[in-house]
């Protein structure tokens, strides 16, 4: 069933993406046919604006041209008026009436052309102000054009990829849903027969229920007839009953006590650190006992303080003890640890060792007050440090209190109530806290007392050592303090948990009887151990019945197994036999190999000197390979008079000797001569070959090294060529990714607004459902009324 909730919850998740990618689409698909109006809009503007261009540029001819006619026409003007004035000057002499009405002419003229000077002064400025706002438009048109058609163009992208990652998305949970829609009708099998099986564990159920009770009637009967006394109804019996064994709660003990250990051990070497650097400082400040004697109260102090280790050391042991006796198999209560009591009774021996050397600690630090050349600020910090000596000493005596009410739990029963040992543990929690808080004020106090005596001209080398050495020792003592505290408050709910307790009672155990239980709990894992050895095993009737079988045709077949074992015996001393002989007889043959090489060497060397000598010599050489070759056919000849064969690296002669050739002397020495001859011939050819071959392979692998050189310079070349592309590779990925990752960001804010809208419309709705059922309802009731 809670595959079924799982597969549920993918579902609905699943579906509820997909209605938000839907949405996301939906939402982009409009974005994208809003751009591609407003791209259709600007387009019809930028047309208008081109229509309107050409009809200013049309009105800008027209008007050139006009003012061109007025241009000729002032000219024609001009010239009218040059004519007209020469004209007045010859007819001056004439009456005044022409010369009015020239006047008068001339007038409307000037009138006439300054308007249409002015007019063509207007028409200019218009024109130059229409020119220059077309062309700023037209500017502005076309960036804001281009700025569109690059947003169309990224937002035609992103639709594409969204398009395509929407498809992959879509055919995804189409192939969940499949997948998932066949995992839920394997799931709905599997439920039901969960509940066919359930069914049956019910009916099983019920059966065991009534057969144990049935069982618990006839155990019942059984005690009362047979049970003389139930121990568990009287607690001084109940507690000798072995309690039910926790192993959880005694290996959390154990790891509790060894951590208790380790920080046990910083402490006490803290401590005798301290009291230790106490004693040396005693000897040198305020006095240096190497050059005067100190006073008795110091002397007394310091032989105090020798006798620290005494005091410090037994608190290790006896917790090392008690870490010892917390084992896996007993019972770890405080009415059964009973090494606490001497951990208590160390504590408080040192405890009483604090209190013995207080009084002679403030003592010498009012000693220390009465130098003179003690400054005021250095009494203040005396004064602060015997104070805080007398915290701590009244806070070990406060943990001390604790822990003695804590170990007296294992010697007697009403030492301390039950209930009060969670107030006990929780009040020495506090204690621990408030020491590492006291202890780290006397650090802080020693640290600026330290520095007030660096600024003394009598101190000394030794002193401000040994000082050093006193701050460090106060800094582990203030460590393992403040990890002794954390570590309690940690594990308080664990010393607070009662672990065990008696069978059948929730009251404490009795101390006095614990080591009974004890004893009779190792009795009872004896037995129990006894009991569970393993028996020894033993043969099945059957498998022994088989083995007799398998034993009785044995034993009759044992003879024929013997004789087999004879014979092959026999077989393998033979074949041992023949292994040495035919061992010894390669040994020979490899003798007589060695012979026979050597002897071709010395023939080969022969031939060379042969080849290389006179005529004489190669007929001496001869001789000589003819007399080689004589003694060689010698042995064969002395077997019988049968085939010879002569084989050498030189070549291959096969004679057969018969009555007539055998005194032929001169044909043979002949014959030899000729094969010999020929056989030279065939081996200067060969080394003609050889070395032609050689020369040629020459020529080939100096052509291979340049064509190698080539090739790795080559190499070198494309491997450079890698690398940048390599690099450009490298750069456009992260381009890539920065592209990406602002478009993802773009599509999650657009997407979670159109979630926040989705969501807004949707309680509109429901608001608008809500009001429209209203006023249904006040329209019914009006009708009603």
């Amino acid at each position: 069933m809670a595959n079924v909730t799982d597969l549920q919850t993918k579902y609905s998740k699943l579906a509820q993406e997909y209605s938000k990618l839907r949405a996301q689409n939906q939402v982009l698909k409009k974005g994208v046919v809003d751009e591609q109006a407003n791209s259709t809009s600007l387009k019809e503007q930028l047309k208008q604006r081109d229509q309107s261009l050409r009809k200013q540029e049309q009105e800008m001819d027209s008007l050139s041209f006009r003012n061109q006619q007025l241009a000729k026409r002032v000219e024609l003007l001009q010239e009218e008026l040059a004519v007209s004035e020469a004209k007045g000057k010859k007819g001056k002499s004439k009456g005044d009436s022409p010369s009015q009405h020239g006047m008068q002419t001339q007038n409307v003229f000037d009138e006439d052309l300054q308007k249409k000077i002015e007019e063509n002064e207007r028409l200019h400025i218009q024109f130059y102000e229409a020119d220059e706002q077309h062309k700023r438009q037209e500017a502005e048109l076309k960036s804001r054009l281009q700025e569109l058609e690059k947003n169309s163009e990224q937002h035609q992208a992103v639709v594409d990829g969204l398009t395509t990652k929407y498809m992959e998305t879509i055919e995804r949970l189409q192939s969940d849903k499949a997948r998932l829609e066949v995992k839920a009708q394997t799931l709905e099998r599997e439920a039901k027969e969960c509940r066919l099986r359930t069914e049956e564990c019910q009916q099983q159920l019920r059966r065991c229920q009534s057969e144990l009770n049935k069982q618990v009637k006839q155990s019942s009967s059984v005690i009362q007839e047979k049970v003389p006394f139930n121990d568990t109804k009287f607690s001084d019996y109940n507690s000798l009953n072995v309690p039910p064994h926790n192993r959880r709660h005694q290996l959390k003990a154990r790891d509790v006590a060894g951590q208790a250990l380790s920080f046990i051990q910083d402490l006490v070497a803290a401590l005798l650190n301290f009291h230790s650097y106490t004693e040396q400082r005693v000897h040198i400040y305020p006095l240096d006992s190497s050059i005067e004697q100190i006073s008795p109260l110091n002397q007394k102090f310091s032989q105090y303080l020798h006798e620290n280790a005494a005091y410090v050391r037994p608190l290790e042991d006896s917790f090392l003890q008690l870490h010892q006796s917390i084992t896996e198999d007993t019972v770890t209560v405080l009415e059964t640890v009973v090494k606490l009591k001497s951990f208590a009774d160390n504590f408080s021996s040192y405890t009483h060792f604090l209190q013995k050397i207080l009084p002679y600690q403030l003592k010498s630090l009012e000693e220390e007050c009465e130098a003179p050349l003690c400054t005021a600020a250095l009494r203040v910090k005396n004064q602060e440090l015997q104070s805080d000596m007398k915290r701590i000493t009244s806070m070990f005596e406060k943990l001390q209190n604790y822990i003695n009410l804590l170990a007296s739990l294992s010697v007697r029963q009403d030492a301390m109530p039950q209930s009060s040992t969670s107030a006990v543990f929780t009040q020495l929690a506090g204690c621990l806290h408030i020491l590492h808080d006291t202890v780290k004020e006397m650090s802080k106090h020693y640290n600026q007392k330290a520095g007030l005596e660096q600024e003394l001209p009598t101190v000394t080398q030794k002193l401000c050592t040994t000082t050093e050495c006193l701050l460090g020792s106060l800094g582990s003592l203030n460590s393992s303090t403040g990890k002794i505290a954390t570590f309690f408050s940690n594990n308080l709910d664990f010393f607070t948990s009662t672990g065990y307790s008696p069978r059948g009672s929730t009251a404490a155990l009795n101390p006095l009887q614990a080591e009974s239980m004890l004893s009779n709990k190792k009795k009872a894992a004896a037995y129990i151990h006894a009991i569970r050895k393993p028996r020894p095993q033993s043969v099945p009737y059957k498998e022994a019945l088989s083995n007799r079988r398998v034993l009785t045709s044995s034993t009759e077949s044992r003879e024929g197994l013997t004789q087999q074992v004879q014979q092959s015996q026999e077989k393998i001393a033979r074949l041992e036999q023949e292994k040495e002989h035919w061992l010894l007889e390669a040994q020979l043959g490899k003798v007589r190999l060695e012979k026979e090489n050597q002897r071709i060497v010395d023939l080969e060397t022969q031939l060379a000197a042969a080849l290389g000598g006179s005529p004489n010599s190669q007929t001496a050489a001869a001789s000589t390979l003819a007399q080689s070759h004589e003694e060689a056919e010698t042995e064969p000849k002395a077997a019988g008079k049968e085939t010879t064969l002569c084989t050498s690296l030189v070549g291959m002669l096969c004679t057969t000797p018969t009555v007539e050739h055998v005194g032929d002397e001169e044909s043979r020495e002949h014959l030899i001569k000729t094969h010999y001859m020929m056989r030279v011939g065939e081996l200067t050819t060969q080394l003609q070959i050889s070395d032609s071959k050689a020369v040629h392979f020459h020529s080939e692998c100096r052509a291979l090294a340049k064509r190698l050189a080539i090739a790795e310079k080559s190499r070198e070349a494309l491997s450079e060529e890698v690398k940048l592309a390599n690099q450009n590779i490298t750069r456009l990925q992260d381009e890539l990714a920065t592209t990406k990752r602002s478009y993802e960001d773009q599509l999650s804010m657009m997407s979670d607004h159109l979630c926040s809208m989705n969501e807004t419309l949707s309680k509109q709705r429901e608001e608008i459902d809500t009001l429209k059922l209203g006023n249904k309802g006040n329209t019914k009731k009006n009708k009603g009324r």
